[in-house]
């Protein structure tokens, strides 16, 4: 039989072939069909393999078909699939970056990588569980939204950052009232507890965490605003501080802003005592007075501590000779910020006799300490004799004239410090630009010495080579 063809409109009809109407051939009749069918196409039918793709896509919520496509099915799938799939799918199956890029730029406007690693599913699951910490209400707040997310973030949470915890919702005064009339054996059965979510059931589960950083507050609270609201209880203290001790991995650990006292610092310290990892301690902005610098002391020749901030306390005299008496006898510690306390110049000439026999600390800060001309002419020897301090800070204090002339002898026979801040603190303007002069000459040794290194390490550097400047 002969091959079928199109018919021609004009020719007569031939009784051995087959006719073909084309409606490309006749516009009348294409635009009939269109017309009539409204689904009517002229794009080409998609391929098998992109229907199964985008029908993959619509359906893996359900059935989550992943790691058994090929790559490239794989890049097209991780490409079009929602960000707002539940995280019981996507948490443990997916480690694409890309995937997880675009979960965290369509939740949140601004978005830094480097603070985590590079690493955009950690910074997802970080933030997520920070939210969910945030807006934590005890008693209101079912606490299964904090233990499902648990098992699906446990791998990736390396350091939590949460400025907030809210407190238990407050009884209205009616109800209050009513609760008060009560006996006094029933009074306060049924009342929300003053404390806030129990760390100990989280930070013993993220096996990777490295970075703790807390504070117990309300943010913007605006006119509703009560000191309660900022109430570290002691049971919270308790179930920190029992997590702590679980929680092998922590490297750094902040709190601050939490009106953390004496005896609430003394229980957390007594938790870190012989902690494997912990290297920074920040317990800054709270109202730690002598009692809690002693357990810091004990602390700092306990543990493996390379940064201390305990600025902004309550620490006098005798808790600056206690934290002195254990730095005369540490090796590890590097940096102690002892910045808005009190400790006077009994404590500032503890603090440096400590000096004249360490050789690892290298970051002093005694601002607004009240110090004057007799811890500045000690200071002065710490200056002739001490070689590893390189950045110190005597700002907001009472050194004065004479004590400006003692710290000036200090700083000629000094080859080490490369900052050192006396703003506000009445040494003349003589003896700071003197000073200052001093510093710059031991600015620009280092760089040589950083210059002579480098180029013995690495060779010569190019002429275009900028160093960088010492800070």
């Amino acid at each position: 039989m002969q091959e079928p063809v199109a018919a021609d409109p004009k020719a007569p009809p031939h009784p051995n072939r087959v006719t073909i109407m084309n409606p490309a051939a006749n516009p009348r009749r294409m635009r009939r069909i269109i017309a009539e069918d409204p689904e009517w196409s002229l794009a080409i039918v998609p391929q098998l393999t992109e229907l199964c793709i985008q029908h993959i896509i619509n359906n893996f919520e359900k059935n989550p078909i992943l790691n058994s496509l090929l790559p490239e099915h794989q890049r097209k799938v991780l490409d079009k699939i929602s960000t707002s799939l539940p995280l019981t799918v996507t948490a443990n199956l997916i480690s694409d970056e890309n995937y997880w890029k675009r979960c965290c730029t369509e939740r949140w406007t601004v978005c830094d990588v480097s603070h985590y690693g590079n690493s955009w599913k950690q910074m997802y699951f970080e933030r997520h569980l920070e939210n969910i910490l945030k807006f934590y209400i005890p008693d209101t707040t079912s606490p299964n939204q904090v233990l499902d997310i648990i098992p699906l973030c446990k791998e990736y949470v390396k350091k939590l950052e949460i400025d907030q915890f809210l407190p238990p919702v407050k009884l209205d005064q009616k109800k209050e009232d009513e609760e008060a009339s009560d006996t006094e054996s029933d009074a306060g059965i049924d009342e929300p507890s003053m404390d806030h979510f129990d760390m100990s059931i989280l930070i013993p589960a993220l096996c990777h965490l490295e970075e703790l950083h807390l504070s117990y507050g309300v943010k913007d609270c605006g006119m509703n605003f009560e000191w309660n609201l900022f109430e570290f209880t002691y049971r919270d203290c308790c179930s920190l501080a029992n997590a702590l001790t679980k929680c092998p991995t922590l490297k750094v650990f902040k709190l601050s802003r939490s009106k953390v006292d004496d005896d609430k610092a003394r229980l957390l310290i007594k938790h870190l005592l012989d902690h494997p990892s912990l290297i920074e301690l920040d317990l800054s902005h709270n109202l730690i007075a002598d009692r809690g610098a002693r357990a810091v002391g004990k602390l700092i020749n306990r543990s493996k501590l390379v940064t201390l901030n305990l600025c902004d306390n309550r620490i006098k005299a005798k808790g600056a000779e206690a934290i002195a008496h254990a730095l005369s006898k540490n090796a590890i510690l590097t940096s102690l910020n002892l910045r808005l306390n009190c400790i006077e110049d009994e404590g500032g000439q503890a603090i440096c006799h400590a000096l004249l026999v360490n050789s690892t600390v290298t970051t002093l800060h005694l601002g607004g300490n009240e110090l004057s001309e007799p811890t500045a002419t000690l200071f002065s020897q710490v200056l002739a004799q001490n070689i590893t301090l390189t950045h110190i800070n005597l700002s907001c204090n009472h050194i004065g004239l004479d004590g400006g002339k003692q710290l000036l002898e200090g700083m000629s026979d000094n080859k080490t410090v490369v900052e050192f801040d006396l703003r506000l603190a009445e040494v003349g303007q003589e003896s700071e630009y003197l000073i200052n002069q001093a510093i710059k000459t031991n600015r620009e040794q280092a760089r040589l010495k950083s210059l002579h290194h480098s180029g013995s390490t690495h060779g010569p550097p190019s002429q275009e080579e900028k160093l960088p400047e010492p800070v």
